[in-house]
């Protein structure tokens, strides 16, 4: 019955890549009669042309090309800073007394909600902090060099103010059913805020396609990416996985299945304490290998802003730089995606601005910190030139090479490294399965989800035997697509977002 199964499977996937203009030119590529994963894998490749095609279109063609969703990400993170009065800079030590537990109690304690500040904190950085910090970093480098690490910063700076329009508005449009479960984020607030503005028509359109690339990117950045990169990282330690990748599949299918069962509770419990671990874990490695090379530091920085302004000519020049460190950054920290809003819309809070506010942490966390470090160790390290790993960044495994890098100081850390990418990967996919099936729940109500479950760990085991570059680019498009209905509805709710922000800033200077 299994194989019977399995023959459907392969079967279908045939017809898909028939079916769909672009995929048979994918199949044409391989000679001979490919397996199921083979197949698979050319389905993912041809999709990636298909919508490339749309989400890519280059808005500055010719050699500094700028594709349209990383031009429409930076005006976004700009244009909020600036509206909404910097307030990544004036909420950040609020933000700080918000998650310490300041306001748990009274008023925070009897609002509506499932996790506290800090498990929604938790859960969004579990999604954020992992092979995007590790794998994305390494890309980064390995493309656009040291300087792209400069505009990652900046993107995660201002990508700050980003995080806390999204979940702002996200906490003023979410729905309490009555059964205590929360529903919110942006398909939410593009649904039921521009209703309230008279475009309901426009509003259910953007919701659902915020939706539908909501669950490509729980599929694809939010699985099959965590599955494949931590699996190559975990095989530069454990040869033997990589000749039984079935394995890992499995092994990751059946400890996901076991958490996403219990819905958001279990997963902001199991976040809230693997999180700071994981983090505390690879902080503590980053500064060993800085520490080690403590009089290599001021070079590295150098290397970093001199190549942020003075790029190799041979990439495109500055505009090749700043495209490469925003889109990493984007993937990375996911601000202006929508997707936290998802889990800080959950949180119990009295007001939507304080949920907000411990949003904008996200990107200093992911970006300015843990992203900074692992790229000041590719740096210091020189793996990004290293001519014996030129196999490793052809193929796009980031974490396989930051691996390397750390070996290079730490010989026996690759294990431990190793073992963190499985940690990382691990709470990425249960956050992001949260994603999806909010996303998946609004478009198909609560009692299909076990369908979703279902396909969502099949998705887990299969992604163990999928390429990294067609898994990477299918991850880009998916997250960096979502983005474009999510700010959307942010600027026509701009008015309301501002007055509320208006007004939590001044209650939190007067001290409430």
């Amino acid at each position: 019955m299994i194989k019977c199964t399995a023959q459907k499977l392969h079967k279908l996937l045939y017809l898909l890549i028939a079916a769909i203009p672009g995929l048979s030119r994918a199949q044409d590529d391989v000679m001979g009669d490919p397996t199921f994963f083979e197949s698979f894998d050319q389905m993912i490749g041809g999709i990636n042309g298909w919508i490339g095609s749309i989400l890519f279109a280059d808005i500055m063609p010719g050699e500094n090309r700028v594709p349209f969703i990383v031009g429409w990400l930076v005006f976004g993170a700009v244009f909020l800073t600036l509206k909404l009065g910097f307030v990544n800079i004036r909420g950040f030590t609020h933000a700080i007394a918000v998650v310490r537990g300041k306001f748990d109690k009274g008023d925070e304690s009897d609002s509506d909600g499932e996790v506290s500040h800090f498990q929604a904190l938790t859960t969004a950085l579990s999604a954020t902090v992992g092979l995007g910090n590790i794998a994305g970093v390494a890309i980064a480098v390995s493309i656009g060099g040291p300087g792209a690490t400069f505009w990652m910063i900046l993107a995660g700076f201002l990508g700050m103010s980003t995080k806390f329009a999204e979940c702002t508005l996200a906490q003023m449009y979410r729905e309490v059913r009555p059964d205590g479960k929360v529903m919110g984020g942006a398909m939410e607030y593009l649904s039921r805020g521009l209703k309230e503005r008279g475009m309901p028509k426009l509003g259910a359109v953007l919701a659902f396609a915020f939706c539908i690339l909501c669950i490509g990117g729980s599929l694809g950045g939010g699985n099959a990416f965590q599955v494949n990169q931590s699996l190559a990282s975990l095989g530069e330690s454990f040869p033997w996985l990589l000749d039984h990748k079935w394995v890992y599949g499995l092994a990751m299918a059946i400890a996901v299945g076991v958490v996403i069962i219990g819905g958001i509770k279990r997963i902001a419990e199991v976040a809230e304490k693997v999180v700071p671990a994981m983090c505390g874990i690879y902080v503590l490695a980053c500064l060993w290998i800085l520490f080690a090379h403590a009089g290599d530091i001021p070079w590295a920085f150098g290397q970093i802003f001199g190549g942020a302004f003075s790029p190799e000519a041979g990439y495109g020049g500055l505009i090749g730089v700043l495209v490469v460190g925003f889109q990493r950054a984007a993937f990375s920290n996911e601000a202006g995606v929508g997707s936290a809003a998802i889990a800080h819309s959950a949180a119990k809070t009295k007001y939507p601005a304080r949920e907000g506010a411990v949003a904008l942490l996200e990107p200093f966390i992911d970006t300015i910190v843990i992203c900074t470090m692992t790229a000041l160790v590719i740096v210091i390290t020189r793996a990004y030139e290293n001519p014996d790993y030129e196999a490793i960044r052809v193929a796009k495994q980031g974490a396989a090479l930051t691996s390397r890098a750390f070996g290079e100081v730490i010989t026996w850390f690759p294990y431990v490294l190793s073992l963190s990418t499985v940690l990382f990967a691990y709470s990425t996919m249960i956050s992001w399965f949260y994603y999806g099936e909010r996303c998946f729940t609004f478009i198909a109500g609560e009692r299909f989800t076990i369908i979703y479950k279902a396909f969502f760990v099949f998705i887990v085991f299969v992604s163990a035997s999928v390429t990294s570059g067609n898994v990477l680019d299918f991850s880009d498009l998916m997250l960096l697509g979502m983005a474009f209905p999510n700010l959307i509805g942010v600027y026509f709710m701009l008015g309301k977002l501002s007055k509320e922000t208006k007004s939590y800033m001044a209650k939190v200077k007067n001290g409430f």
